[in-house]
């Protein structure tokens, strides 16, 4: 069958509005609480010391993170016909980031922190009088968890859509 582009965005000339519809359906949802707790990640990783393999946690929170603020302003705005290639197939654009990069980086980056909290799990005993990361690497493995589980309903929303032939991420 005859592949059908995506309803195009508004033309590039027009002025800028908010495409509302994007904002208030499943996946613009899915998206906000992606970028705040994303970043509830990666903040709280970056403001306490870290090492070793906390910076690839870091890295892979950050990019994942841009990349869906990128998605998620290019999907509000109704621009994603701007994007060269991908444009055309916004559907599978998101579908591939929300379940390749989206869960896999961030149940990596959640694993780590997760391995780094249970390292650091003696110094949140009584009288323990050293600077204690506990709290922090588990609060970010909490945020990673949460953050991977939405990129996977994310990834199955965007799959739905697809498995039931529809092109827009509406």
């Amino acid at each position: 069958p005859p592949s059908v582009p995506p309803p195009p965005g508004p033309s590039a000339r027009g002025s800028l509005s908010l495409h509302r519809a994007y904002l208030r359906s499943p996946l613009g949802l899915l998206r906000l609480g992606q970028l705040a707790l994303g970043a509830a990640f990666w903040v709280t990783v970056a403001a306490h010391k870290y090492e070793g393999a906390a910076h690839f946690a870091l890295f892979a929170a950050v990019l994942v993170w841009l990349l869906t603020l990128a998605l998620f302003g290019l999907s509000l705005l109704g621009r994603w016909e701007l994007v060269p290639w991908l444009g055309s197939r916004w559907l599978l654009t998101n579908l591939v980031h929300d379940l390749a990069l989206g869960v896999g980086l961030y149940a990596a980056a959640t694993g780590i922190m997760g391995h780094k909290a249970g390292q650091r799990s003696y110094c949140n005993l009584p009288g323990y009088s050293q600077h204690c990361l506990y709290g922090a690497y588990l609060s970010a493995s909490v945020c990673g968890g949460i953050t991977a589980c939405l990129y996977l309903f994310s990834g199955l929303y965007c799959l739905s859509r697809r498995c039931q032939d529809q092109r827009d991420i509406i």
